[in-house]
């Protein structure tokens, strides 16, 4: 998924798919379920701040 814009949305209305569309199955997305169960706010939170940081790591910064 190469529009940063959808991503972000993304994380904001389904954290779950925004996870795995950026990371695919892992850690991170088990991570973010778990969160999004607990509450919408802390899954969306954490799937905001994943995204950011795997676009900040493949822009080198």
């Amino acid at each position: 998924m190469n529009n940063p814009l959808l991503k972000y949305v993304l994380a904001f209305v389904l954290p779950p798919v925004s996870v795995f569309l950026t990371y695919g199955v892992g850690t991170t997305l088990i991570i973010n379920i778990l969160l999004t169960l607990v509450g919408w706010i802390p899954g969306s939170i954490h799937a905001v701040w994943a995204v950011a940081k795997r676009d900040e790591a493949l822009k080198g910064y």
